[in-house]
């Protein structure tokens, strides 16, 4: 890797810290969708398990979750904003073991979990083959993953709203994801791809959806005007349907296992 690429990576790494801690305060009012999307998961875990690990933790709303299904488990809460988990502390206490950290560079040993369990944290990874290749690292065999990360197409109202391409997540698409998953060694036990649609009464509730949870990052210190509001509600008005303005996530639901 170039020190340009890398340099790049600790950049871009910087600026999702900043923006989730700073929503770290207000992430679990405004986290509705990121919720309902961690649903999908929650059916599928397994009945044990005993070390698990909650990748892209945030605030520990699943961690807390997890602890409280696998009773007799060690939980591990990963993130790389201290903000969020200064929350997750402040909210969970101690008995939930906090770490910061990369889920591309985890802090942990080989081998050190048989459950990773993580719901839309893996799309603000710009290296989703260190991912998986980290995931097969500290997964015991047999051990599994359960994700759910986001496609290219998510936020598309928003984008088209405003007339700015760069609202939408810039993330692998599917195919890139497969690759990534069998270079790594990890199998594919199942995935679906899905679209899930979230409805909001006005464009306010819409932005605050995005931006209270820390997930708009392009062009942050540009300047709008009352005009550029105008301009982009009555775009967004046209899309509105009987239960509200749409906003898509397109979303890829994993469940992966190393191999024993």
């Amino acid at each position: 890797m170039s020190d340009l690429t890398l340099n790049s990576e600790v950049h871009w790494q910087a600026r999702v810290a900043h923006a989730f801690s700073r929503a770290a305060p207000r992430y679990d009012a405004l986290a509705t969708a990121q919720r309902q999307i961690g649903e999908i998961l929650w059916g599928s875990l397994p009945t044990h398990a005993f070390n698990v690990l909650d990748m892209g933790c945030g605030t520990g709303y699943w961690a807390q979750r997890l602890a409280t299904r696998y009773s007799r488990a060690h939980i591990t809460g990963l993130d790389l904003a201290p903000g969020m988990l200064e929350q997750a502390r402040e909210r969970h206490g101690e008995s939930i073991d906090w770490q910061p950290g990369d889920a591309a560079a985890q802090p942990f040993d080989e081998r050190s979990f048989d459950l990773v369990f993580s719901n839309l944290a893996v799309q603000w990874c710009p290296d989703i083959g260190a991912v998986m290749n980290e995931l097969y690292r500290v997964l015991q065999p047999g051990g599994q993953a359960h994700i759910t990360t986001l496609l290219p197409g998510t936020l598309q109202e928003v984008a088209q709203a405003w007339q700015r391409p760069e609202a939408l997540l810039k993330t692998p698409d599917q195919a890139s994801v497969v690759k990534a998953i069998a270079k790594s060694r990890l199998t594919i036990i199942q995935q679906t791809a899905s679209i899930e649609r979230f409805y909001y009464p006005d464009l306010t509730a819409v932005m605050a959806s995005i931006k209270g949870v820390g997930a708009q990052l392009a062009r942050s210190h540009t300047h709008l005007t009352r005009a550029d509001i105008a301009t982009a509600q009555t775009r967004f008005e046209q899309l509105r349907e009987r239960e509200g303005l749409p906003v898509s996530y397109r979303c890829l639901t994993l469940q992966l296992e190393k191999s024993l």
